[in-house]
């Protein structure tokens, strides 16, 4: 039997991770380099990403910033160019861009409603084909796309939201299937995480519905997302593609529902 520790090393493992500068993407970048990869972050506020980087450093990993807009194709071209030519390789890739709040159906265009649908899949999509290449030239590569419970959820205003993740989810199982055996791909669907991007949302009677609605009653850490990811990342899950994994203390119903 292997000595399960080591299944979750991630040892001369090379990661890009976006919307690295915050919240989810920050833990998940500090989480692998804590498990031993080296990692590319990615996001657009170069700041966010330098001070990043340092704390990354000097985990004894190596780290690049690279400043980008996930919906530019170029930008994501010139992000798995930098991460070969400087790191050496591409064995890992985190899928944390995308978003979306609740929304009117009433009054949402059809053209802001397409804007959501195509931020929560498109870049993920086609960073996915930019780096199944060099993942199968490095031996084989696994991806993890950050997606939501809005997705299998039935709640109101998250008609654009919900559609996003779940076409995420379905894009994420069908590409597992093109890509096998060199690449795994899998997705994670936090529940109400505590994060900069909620708490700006949140109002204490909101964050006690949240908490009502999660069995485990509490929100969720970045560090709860961020374990996830490092498990999905590593051998210990070498027979895992395809699957949606919910880490959402338990969630069945909307908040208040």
């Amino acid at each position: 039997m292997k000595h399960v520790p080591a299944l979750f090393s991630l040892e001369g493992q090379v990661a890009i991770v976006t919307g690295a500068g915050k919240g989810i993407g920050r833990a998940c970048a500090l989480a692998l380099a804590q498990a031993g990869a080296d990692v590319a972050l990615a996001a657009r506020t170069a700041s966010d990403l330098e001070q990043l980087a340092e704390e990354i450093r000097a985990l004894g990993r190596r780290a690049i910033a690279v400043p980008c807009d996930v919906n530019d194709e170029q930008a994501l071209e010139v992000l798995v160019q930098r991460t070969v030519a400087e790191l050496g390789k591409i064995t890992l890739l985190v899928n944390n861009t995308g978003g979306g709040g609740p929304t009117n159906p009433r009054t949402v265009r059809g053209s802001d409603f397409g804007s959501v649908l195509a931020w929560n899949v498109v870049p993920a999509y086609l960073l996915i084909q930019k780096v199944a290449g060099p993942m199968r030239e490095a031996g084989g590569g696994a991806v993890v796309n950050i997606s939501s419970m809005a997705a299998r959820l039935a709640q109101k205003n998250f008609s654009a939201y919900g559609a996003a993740k779940a076409a995420l989810n379905q894009m994420t199982r069908n590409l597992a299937q093109d890509y096998a055996p060199y690449v795994r791909i899998n997705a994670i669907e936090p529940g109400a995480i505590r994060t900069d991007a909620l708490a700006g949302y949140l109002t204490p009677e909101i964050e006690a519905a949240m908490v009502r609605a999660t069995p485990m009653g509490t929100l969720g850490e970045v560090e709860d997302i961020a374990a996830a990811v490092v498990y999905l990342a590593s051998p210990a899950a070498r027979w895992v593609t395809g699957k949606i994994l919910g880490v959402d203390g338990g969630t069945e119903v909307p908040a208040g529902a």
